[in-house]
């Protein structure tokens, strides 16, 4: 089945989005076993992403075929420390502190590491990320710290079937992220959508896409 998916996905999901700029699948692995995310990166997945660091390290030396490590889920500042120098970006920068503590890790260990600010556009309580009229000002105070170098956007929309909303808020997350560009030349990633809202963030300007059950299935919380 994950094979089928992966074939399935890469032949359906645009090689560029609407503004020209290459779209990148990330397997978003949460749950998931090693020899099932082999399965997929022998399919074709060539970005893969953990949202919980003890996964990340229990799976790590396990992992084949060499894909590019997202980490995208919420991560706290005591367990930077053990993904130092393994994550290609972090998807969820999602407050200064964290900014702080990825800054002092990768300059202590020589190292400069990527991420994505994390915007709370549907402002939900529920969810982490920086307020839509203060993400600018905390792009500009992140991107000034040492050995962090901001790559852009990334944004969670609101489960909810108001499509009309979901658009609004996917157009809005857009706009930022052309605001971010002309201020940080180097912004190049708006990371926005996942299984159930892909197709409309694509139409909207994503250029980065996080799929996790519509490669391996419903996951097994049990």
């Amino acid at each position: 089945m994950i094979e089928e998916n992966v074939k399935k996905l890469l032949s359906e999901i645009p090689e560029k989005n609407i503004y020209g700029e290459k779209v990148t699948l990330v397997a978003a692995v949460k749950l998931q076993n090693a020899t099932d995310i082999n399965r997929a990166v022998n399919a074709g997945i060539t970005d893969i992403g953990d949202n919980h660091v003890q996964e990340f390290k229990e799976k790590y030396g396990f992992i084949t075929g060499n894909p590019r490590r997202h980490f995208i889920g919420h991560l706290q500042t005591n367990k930077v420390k053990y993904l130092i120098g393994k994550v290609d970006l972090y998807h969820s920068l999602d407050r200064l502190a964290l900014a702080e503590e990825l800054s002092k890790r990768s300059l202590s260990a020589e190292v400069v590491s990527s991420a994505l600010l994390q915007v709370n556009i549907g402002d939900e309580q529920s969810k982490g990320g920086f307020a839509f009229d203060e993400a600018l000002d905390a792009y500009k105070k992140a991107t000034a710290m040492p050995s962090l170098k901001l790559k852009g956007l990334m944004a969670m929309l609101p489960f909810t079937d108001d499509l009309q909303l979901l658009k609004r808020l996917a157009a809005k997350m857009r706009e930022l992220f052309e605001r971010v560009r002309d201020l940080d030349g180097g912004a190049e990633y708006l990371s926005m959508g996942m299984s159930g809202d892909y197709k409309l963030c694509l139409d909207a300007g994503s250029n980065v896409i996080r799929l996790g059950t519509a490669i391996f299935g419903q996951r097994n919380y049990n």
